[in-house]
């Protein structure tokens, strides 16, 4: 009887032999993970580097200082309207190998000398590219004259489905509010992204929009994904490899949070620099508690800033349920959006979205946006900022005028009915719902 029971024993603790080296691992993803963040607040790059490796544009901001709860807390509760004035907003476009050419198109097509852009394009496209890619954008007259446009100098391993896309994210947000530039709202887009609307359209529509919200699709995880993306734990080798490989599954499972509850949502959002600033300097700890967690999460660009803001009790009721993107989903499951075409032109006009996604490379689509959406005849979507003649061809956005002065169309109209929608007291009580 004695020797079972010692037996017995002995498998036990041999069982729990993974404990060790598991939670190791995990403490060293989690410091990895954050140490590439927050490293951007202490550039590895010396001076002599980063006259080669970065194009940055930049204009003279307002010095912010360092933001306390109180001051941000009272810029959530103020109305975030700035005395009519359009707003500025601050895009993320991002891209892989291949790419190059794609983003600079979505760049030129949501151009505006008012806004500030970053382009990343990931550690997995060649040197070559990503110095063409820079190269395009230093040879450009009127990024080089308004000095808006910079590519990130730190190229970064992304994994779609792997936290290394939220701390790319993160890390353009911070260099963003680092550089103290002038901005309201913060979009990420893709290279396989394209608006539907003007940028005079777009800032027309949001000058009367409290600049205190954000358009985050968002709902409570659960059913089939709280059990496969909450209690699931994996590695992104993005984190510590030179090279692009698909996460790794452990076959350990954890138990659900219960100082939180987990939002899942859109990975594509509009987010306020208020809430932003809340993200990055976590005043009362909370995003860096949540960012640990996701560190180790599948998908985790569809929860980490869904999840922080409907936990943080003063951003939960700013959370406006909707990405302002056209998806098309595949169907079944609707779990991928499918490739969208010219057959898919008039239902994008109805959504009212003024982004659409996702358009294969030079697809005809694209061309029938331009022209019959976009007014495009030149290397930019025309605005009121475009001051030349547009003779023989020639290109109106050449001569830069008044970047305050609007020319809306029909764009903003369809945008101002999409809005009027979220912002019905019937759309907002769904607010982390």
């Amino acid at each position: 009887m004695r020797r079972n029971a010692n037996s017995h024993g002995a498998r036990v603790l041999g069982d729990r032999k993974w404990i060790i080296p598991f939670f190791a691992s995990l403490l060293v993803s989690i410091t990895l993970f954050l140490s590439w963040i927050f490293g951007v607040f202490s550039s590895p790059y010396s001076e002599h580097q980063l006259q080669f490796d970065e194009i940055s544009f930049k204009k003279e901001g307002n010095s912010g200082g360092l933001f306390v709860e109180s001051d941000l807390e009272k810029e959530v509760d103020g109305d975030g309207h700035s005395s009519g004035e359009p707003p500025t907003l601050a895009y993320l476009i991002s891209g892989t190998k291949g790419d190059s050419q794609r983003m600079m198109r979505t760049l030129q097509a949501v151009y505006h000398p008012r806004n500030q852009y970053i382009l990343h394009l990931d550690l997995e496209a060649p040197p070559r590219e990503r110095l063409d890619l820079t190269q395009s954008v230093k040879s450009d007259p009127i990024f080089h004259e308004v000095e808006n446009v910079r590519v990130m100098a730190q190229s970064n391993l992304v994994t779609y489905k792997g936290p290394t896309m939220i701390a790319c994210t993160l890390q353009a947000i911070a260099i963003l509010l680092k550089d103290n530039l002038e901005w309201h709202w913060f979009i990420n887009l893709s290279a396989s992204d394209y608006p539907l609307v003007t940028q005079d359209d777009l800032l027309y529509a949001f000058s009367n929009v409290s600049r205190s919200y954000n358009f985050i699709e968002h709902s409570q995880i659960s059913g089939w994904k709280l059990s496969h993306r909450s209690k699931s734990i994996i590695i992104d080798p993005g984190l510590y490899l030179s090279k692009k490989t698909d996460i790794s599954w452990t076959t350990q499972r954890r138990t659900m949070p219960t100082s939180f509850k987990l939002y899942t949502g859109s990975a594509w959002v509009m987010l306020s620099r208020s809430f932003l600033d809340y993200c990055i300097w976590g005043v009362d700890n909370l995003p860096r508690t949540i960012l640990m967690y996701y560190a180790n999460f599948i998908s985790s660009p569809e929860g980490y800033f869904h999840t922080v803001i409907c936990s943080a009790e003063q951003y939960r009721r700013t959370a406006i349920s909707h990405d302002l993107h056209y998806i098309a989903w595949d169907n079944p499951p609707k779990q991928h959006p499918r490739y969208l075409s010219v057959q898919d032109f008039n239902e994008m006009i109805k959504s009212n979205a003024p982004f659409a996604r996702k358009f294969p490379k030079d697809d005809p689509a694209l061309d029938k946006i331009d022209i019959e959406l976009l007014g495009g005849t030149g290397r930019f979507a025309p605005g009121g900022w475009c001051i030349g003649r547009s003779d023989d061809g020639a290109d109106p956005c050449s001569v830069r005028g008044d970047d305050s002065v609007l020319r809306p169309g029909p764009g903003a109209e369809r945008l101002q009915r999409l809005l009027e929608n979220l912002l019905s007291e019937e759309f907002q009580n769904k607010q982390c719902s």
